[in-house]
């Protein structure tokens, strides 16, 4: 059974984010090791629905996945040879280093998505032309832009901490 199946979705790399979440939760409840007489084989189940919850959730991995079931993700490991997009990623990795607010941040974050949007319609034009290298390659791309934009939410995190933060506050 595929994550697809698992969930009760369509094997696509659009999918309802809600609804996987939604059958997330009724699938852990129904299998929660608390709750089952063969604790064992829950637990185990209880372990693949979040494997499975995991890879659908995120858009970079849900695409690796669908060219796993068509049994083509070897190599996704590798590095991007692309020296254009190199050279974007850097400037994007540098323009993150050097954010001072939230706003700069806000900016990056926007920038980021718009980097995922493109990538995510090129990796369907791939996927369904079977282009696997460079359905591949755009896999290696949305990995990356997908650990930026969970860099910038951390950087957000620690400025709105930091914002948050005065000395003069009563404890």
């Amino acid at each position: 059974m595929s994550h697809f199946e698992l969930f009760d979705l369509p094997e696509a790399l659009d999918i309802d984010l809600a609804t996987l979440k939604s059958n997330f939760l009724n699938l852990q409840q129904q299998y929660h090791p608390d709750k089952a007489e063969d604790k064992d084989h829950a637990l185990i189940k209880s372990s693949e629905i979040n494997q499975a919850y995991k890879v659908l959730s995120n858009v970079d991995s849900r695409a690796a996945y669908l060219l796993s079931l068509q049994k083509q993700d070897h190599h996704l490991d590798q590095s991007i040879n692309d020296f254009e997009f190199l050279q974007s990623a850097l400037e994007i990795r540098e323009q993150l280093d050097e954010a001072q607010n939230v706003e700069e941040l806000y900016s990056l974050k926007n920038e980021v998505q718009q980097w995922i949007d493109g990538l995510v319609r090129e990796f369907k034009i791939d996927y369904a032309d079977e282009d696997w290298a460079d359905a591949r390659d755009t896999v290696r791309k949305l990995r990356f832009f997908q650990k930026v934009m969970n860099d910038i939410d951390k950087a957000e995190d620690r400025l709105l901490d930091d914002e948050d933060f005065d000395l003069d506050d009563d404890f």
